[in-house]
């Protein structure tokens, strides 16, 4: 496993991992059943899998930038 994928993002960062916007994040979060779901460290403190990010983003193939 690459140091990119052990790691964990908050939503800003993933956001710019996926080449979308916090508010497009937030949406798939929200809408679609099968986008990683995010971790709540704190109630200030969210971050989403790195692995699960690359892996989701991989498997959407041409329709997420990359």
């Amino acid at each position: 496993m690459s140091q990119i994928q052990a790691r964990s993002y908050r939503p800003k960062q993933a956001a710019e991992l996926l080449g979308i916007g916090p508010a497009t994040l937030w949406r798939w979060i929200k809408e679609r059943e099968d986008f990683p779901k995010p971790k709540r460290l704190s109630p200030r403190c969210t971050v989403l899998d790195g692995a699960e990010l690359i892996a989701w983003r991989d498997a959407q193939g041409e329709g997420v930038s990359k």
